[in-house]
């Protein structure tokens, strides 16, 4: 009995102190572990203090940003080099030796628009312009390059581009844009051919299907005969309903335009339309508005479109706002003369370098249809202002352009001779 007894104390005892060991075994390997915890994050605490650490960390993150930036910038009309550099946030210094440098060059001092600047500028060496280029044409660039003594060295360099005379021509099936694509002819031509005939042709409703065009334009290409940029429009000719409207390239000293066969411009005050691919869809006039839901005036032209489509200046002007129009959403004010203005709504985004005071050419690309504001789809609200009274964009009279007289009729009358005949010519080597 008491050996029983005896037994039974040594197991439960000796459990016991199993059970013990393991308490004070676990809590000596956690109090360990603190300790080793704690003076690790000592330990990182310091590197992290440490200043030549600070420093190594520093200048690693900066090797990793890029060292040179680009910046190029679109010329418009208005622009001088005085302007565009000042635009560009460096040194007053940097300008200035850039500019001093730039005036030397005789043929520096006329910009044309759609010209690109481009500008390298070195961050790492208190923002210096390391590189400047400056295209003078088609085939020609120059290039000021900073050499070791602080200044710049100038030259210039043939782009080695070969122009090309192509002919296209094309029978509307579904849009003159489609169709253009179809044919492999460059945005970039579709939107000028789009723009010159945009003072006398609506292209939502006076385009009919079977409707085609003729197109006479400028290709630039490399050593691979690639395209790699486009020129003028030399001929083009748009067929509606059998009726032929064609169109000739004329430039002298002091112009350069289209002229249809009576040597008379194209070129009015407005386009008839600032976008290309839409289709009206609410005129001028009293109508139930969408969200309202009450009859309100409607005071100017709404062209649906996908978003995304370029909206384009209908004439030359100053831009008076650039910015957020309430109901209008994102719009564009452009002010063209003292009798007109044109207003553009419900943008997506603004086009490039477009903002308050900037001048812009008829044609150019100001923004991109969206539905901003209060809007029930992507569309262009398109407004005229004649006279500070809104007017209906679709019925507005504007005067024509210039007529040819002289000697400026005499020399069209030779280029046009010319054009045709090439036309002839194009036509027989392409069939």
């Amino acid at each position: 009995m008491i050996f029983e007894i005896f037994n039974n104390l040594r197991r439960r005892f000796g459990l016991f102190i199993i059970l013990l060991f393991i308490i004070i075994f676990s809590l000596l390997s956690i109090n360990y572990y603190n300790n080793y915890k704690e003076k690790e994050l000592e330990n990182f605490e310091k590197i992290l203090t440490n200043i030549y650490f600070q420093k190594s960390v520093k200048s690693t993150i900066e090797n990793l940003e890029p060292r040179y930036i680009e910046i190029n910038y679109d010329v418009v009309k208005g622009d001088s080099f005085n302007k565009i550099i000042g635009n560009i946030k460096l040194p007053l210094k940097e300008r200035k030796k850039l500019l001093n440098i730039i005036t030397k060059k005789k043929n520096f001092y006329k910009l044309n628009e759609g010209q690109t600047l481009k500008f390298t500028i070195d961050k790492k060496s208190s923002e210096k312009i390391i590189k400047f280029s400056f295209p003078i044409n088609k085939t020609k660039e120059v290039i000021f390059t900073r050499n070791e003594k602080n200044s710049f060295d100038y030259k210039e360099i043939e782009k080695n581009l070969k122009k090309q005379l192509t002919y296209k021509e094309s029978i509307i099936t579904n849009s003159l844009y489609s169709s253009a694509m179809n044919n492999k002819i460059s945005p970039n031509i579709i939107i000028d051919f789009a723009r010159i005939y945009g003072f006398q042709v609506d292209f939502q409703r006076d385009i009919w299907k079977n409707d085609s065009f003729q197109i006479i334009y400028e290709n630039y290409l490399n050593k691979k005969n690639e395209v790699v940029d486009t020129g003028n429009i030399l001929y083009a000719n748009l067929i509606l309903q059998g009726k032929e409207l064609p169109l000739y390239f004329f430039k002298t000293k002091k112009f350069t335009d289209h002229f249809d066969e009576n040597g008379q411009s194209i070129k009015k005050t407005l386009m008839k339309t600032p976008i290309n691919g839409a289709r009206l869809s609410s005129s001028f006039g009293m109508r139930k508005h969408p969200i309202l839901g009450f009859n309100k005036m409607h005071q100017g032209t709404d062209f649906a479109a996908p978003k995304g489509t370029p909206i384009m200046a209908s004439g030359d002007g100053k831009i008076i706002k650039a910015g957020w129009c309430g109901g209008g959403g994102n719009c564009v004010k452009i002010r063209h003369n003292s009798n007109y203005s044109t207003v553009y709504a419900h943008m997506s985004k603004f086009g490039r370098g477009i903002k308050k005071n900037v001048r812009v050419k008829q044609g150019q690309i100001i923004g991109y249809v969206g539905s901003t504001g209060m809007s029930t789809g992507p569309h262009l609200h398109y407004e005229v202002i004649f006279n500070g009274k809104k007017v209906n964009s679709q019925k507005l009279k504007l005067p024509s352009g210039r007529l040819l007289k002289g000697k400026n009729r005499e020399n069209f009358e030779i280029v046009k001779i010319k054009t045709n005949v090439l036309k002839s010519k194009l036509i027989l080597n392409s069939n």
